[in-house]
């Protein structure tokens, strides 16, 4: 009987992230058509504000901002399997270093997420109030 061990180092982690990012790159736009095809029905009662529109600042703002909470998902999980790594070591020094690794660029990673979410928020409302001084 093989133990966790054993099973956690024969998968390559790096190699899911990939194919689950490659997904989400390659299906991305499917939903986006989807939901910009869709028929909606103004409805009041529903919430759904039909007086607003949708911009292409709102458009690509959404997408930016669906990507970067995948991307801090991802980077959530990273932080998972870093602290799995590290706190499983049992002595292994190689191991614990690999998981103090991993959990260190997956902080890193989470910083530049939010620091991209701050800057994409504070672009786009530049882009759609140019002549705005004060923050909306």
């Amino acid at each position: 009987m093989t133990s966790l061990k054993q099973i956690v180092k024969k998968i390559n982690f790096l190699k899911v992230a990939e194919v689950l990012l490659t997904a989400v790159i390659i299906f991305a736009p499917l939903f986006v058509s989807a939901q910009l095809s869709r028929n909606f029905q103004c409805d009041p009662s529903s919430g759904l504000n039909c007086t607003a529109g949708t911009s292409v600042n709102q458009l690509i703002r959404t997408v930016i901002n669906w990507m970067l909470g995948i991307a801090f998902g991802v980077a959530v999980l990273f932080l998972i399997i870093g602290g799995f790594w590290y706190i499983t070591s049992a002595g292994n020094e190689e191991t614990a270093e690999k998981g103090k690794g991993t959990a260190i660029n997956a902080i890193i990673g989470i910083v530049i997420i939010i620091l991209s979410y701050v800057i994409v928020n504070v672009v786009s409302n530049l882009v759609a109030n140019p002549n705005s001084t004060t923050a909306p």
